[in-house]
């Protein structure tokens, strides 16, 4: 199944309500796109077709936890 949405999906808006920075939210997505390349594996089954693509649905959908240092 291939993502007719493109860009649009999933919605930026929605993602931040999952990360609250687009910094943070893109070092996330690469990172886990970085794995799911390496081991191709994810942990849903996904509209998207490229890595960065899943990534940022698995952290959509909550099955990526993401810890982040706060600075002091």
């Amino acid at each position: 199944m291939r993502n007719k949405e493109g860009l649009r999906y999933p919605s930026i808006d929605k993602l931040l309500t999952k990360i609250n920075s687009k910094y943070k939210l893109a070092y996330a997505s690469a990172k886990r796109a970085k794995i799911i390349k390496e081991d191709d594996y994810t942990a849903i089954d996904p509209k998207c077709s490229k890595p960065v693509g899943i990534a940022l649905e698995e952290i959509l959908a909550g099955k990526v936890r993401i810890d982040f240092e706060e600075k002091k």
